[in-house]
């Protein structure tokens, strides 16, 4: 797969973590995802499962991931902030495996139990959102979990990413995925206020490849 605008997306996304302090991002948040907290509890991953945290951007998820015990792997289109969240975490003494990655021009090759998209899918325009299914599917090992947390259709300010619905999860998603729960929540955020709306759905990596035709 290739994604021949991925140079300059990078160049942009350098460009924003090179001109500000992560703290003052919009989407900054220091601890793991309160939704995210919760979907690990219900699913009973085990620490030691492989996790990779797409565009990690500030990597606090990886962190808090990797506080838990998990292995973590996190990765980011941006190598400026590949380098800020690793030296966060050399700080902090964890052990995490960050690599400069482009989701749509994929590199990494391990197989993982758990992915976590807190913001990354909702950035890119449809037909780029339909080239992110499979290119996360092949990441994960059959039976592996998506945590994906994105911008709601329900949102109304004309500013961020691009607003998404339950019933674009559920068209784009299968087969490769079963689509297990969807709900309304929000961005919990230390910069915005209100707290933007939000959409977060688990997954499942299925078995199933291709949907069988119905009968006429």
């Amino acid at each position: 797969m290739t994604a021949p605008d991925s140079e300059e997306r990078k160049r942009r996304w350098d460009e924003l973590y090179r001109g500000r302090d992560v703290e003052t991002l919009p989407w900054f948040y220091p601890g793991l995802d309160p939704d995210f907290a919760a979907a690990l509890e219900e699913r009973d991953l085990a620490p030691g499962s492989a996790v990779l945290d797409l565009c990690t951007g500030p990597g606090t998820q990886a962190l808090a991931m990797a506080e838990r015990g998990f292995s973590v792997t996190a990765m980011d289109i941006a190598d400026t902030a590949v380098g800020q969240a690793c030296l966060e975490a050399r700080k902090q003494g964890l052990d995490i495996t960050f690599r400069q990655n482009d989701i749509l021009d994929n590199r990494l090759e391990q197989p993982f139990d758990l992915v976590l998209d807190r913001g990354c899918y909702h950035v890119f325009p449809l037909e780029r959102r339909r080239q992110y299914v499979p290119a996360v599917a092949g990441m994960l090992k059959t039976g592996g979990f998506l945590f994906l947390k994105c911008f709601s259709n329900r949102e109304t300010r004309p500013e961020g990413p691009y607003r998404i619905s339950p019933q674009e999860i559920e068209r784009l998603f299968p087969p490769l995925f079963e689509v297990m729960a969807i709900r309304h929540t929000v961005f919990q955020n230390v910069n915005r206020e209100p707290e933007p709306k939000a959409l977060f759905c688990v997954m499942r990596r299925s078995l199933m490849e291709h949907r069988e035709e119905p009968n006429e």
